[in-house]
């Protein structure tokens, strides 16, 4: 199939299934249907590197932008067919950990530079955090330029200035520039909101997008040393905060006591309901995958799968579906899928 006659197909079935049913999930089960042969395949950028983080652009289904862990960022405006490097001359390093458009603003975009996978090999650090006004055609460097990796970057989704960071911070031995920061005025300053020591950064950070002064993060003690990954310690934890991010508290009813590396992210559909993917015993079997219902006061496990927290160190990154609390992506040694 021709890739010009995909849209011509696609419309067929669109059709056809709205005439045949009269359920209002007709359409998308006759989509589903067509699309089911479909196999996954590699659309670039070729000899990027690693990757570690992507993102789209609300409003607009044919942008995204990806981050490599060698090659800087890339970004394509025709649903991946072509990729161009956006950050050749104006990024120092060329290790991206995160990347992050504002919802309310297009054209602002912010960086994070540093990969966040502990790898047994090489780990590649970055400088800081960069910013774009104008979708990526330049950037301006805005600081935190001791963090070396950056796991997230949130930004309110009615304000682009208000901007947090979740900084992993230096992998090879202790340091103070850890934890979440945060800044109100698009970059210009920052402030080190959480902090738990210099051994623990921050791993993963959600803002309920249905109330941005509810935000969720996931602290991770850790080192690197020439013959052993350090993953877990008392620092580690998963946060809560309601006042924007200014200050937190930990959460615990129900979580295991040993934790290593997690990845948190609170529905957008639903803002009762917060995921959290948890590193811990396998030998108890208390790792996997944790679900509140009730915003974070107490938590279950519903899943001790051991793939979903294989290589955690590594791996490990939870997306809820922000139409469907239910359906769950997790992307570990292996691209998972729940719809339950």
């Amino acid at each position: 199939m021709t890739r010009q006659s995909l849209p011509f197909f696609v419309l067929i079935s669109f059709c056809c299934c709205a005439n045949a049913q009269s359920k209002n999930d007709s359409v998308l089960n006759e989509f589903n249907n067509f699309f089911k042969p479909a196999k996954w395949r590699c659309i670039g950028p070729f000899r990027g590197g690693r990757s570690v983080t992507a993102t789209g652009v609300v409003g607009n289904a044919s942008t995204y932008y990806m981050g490599s862990t060698g090659g800087g960022l890339w970004k394509t405006e025709d649903m991946g067919i072509t990729w161009g490097n956006i950050s050749d001359g104006f990024f120092k390093m060329g290790s991206v950990g995160a990347v992050s458009v504002a919802e309310s603003d297009p054209n602002i975009v912010y960086v994070g530079m540093g990969e966040h996978a502990v790898r047994n090999v090489m780990t590649s650090y970055g400088d800081g955090v960069y910013k774009s006004t104008d979708a990526g055609k330049t950037w301006k460097k805005t600081g935190l330029d001791l963090t070396q990796q950056i796991a997230r970057i949130v930004i309110h989704p009615k304000d682009p200035n208000i901007v947090l960071v979740a900084a992993q911070g230096a992998l090879y031995g202790p340091s103070q520039e850890r934890g979440i920061y945060k800044s109100t005025d698009g970059g210009l300053t920052w402030k080190n909101v959480l902090f738990v020591n210099n051994k623990t950064g921050c791993t993963d950070l959600s803002m309920d997008m249905n109330n941005p002064s509810i935000l969720y993060s996931s602290m991770w003690e850790h080192g690197r040393l020439p013959w052993q990954v350090i993953s877990g310690g008392p620092g580690s934890g998963l946060y809560k905060s309601t006042d924007g991010g200014d200050h937190w508290e930990k959460m615990q009813t129900g979580l295991p006591k040993e934790m290593g590396k997690m990845s948190i992210a609170v529905c957008r559909s639903n803002s009762e309901k917060v995921y959290a993917l948890i590193e811990s015993d396998f030998t108890n079997e208390v790792q996997g995958l944790y679900v509140s219902d009730n915003a974070g006061k107490s938590w279950a496990q519903v899943s001790n799968d051991h793939r979903l927290t294989q290589r955690a160190w590594y791996y490990i990154k939870i997306f809820p579906d922000p139409l469907n609390e239910n359906t769950l992506y997790v992307m570990s040694a292996q691209s998972l899928r729940s719809t339950d």
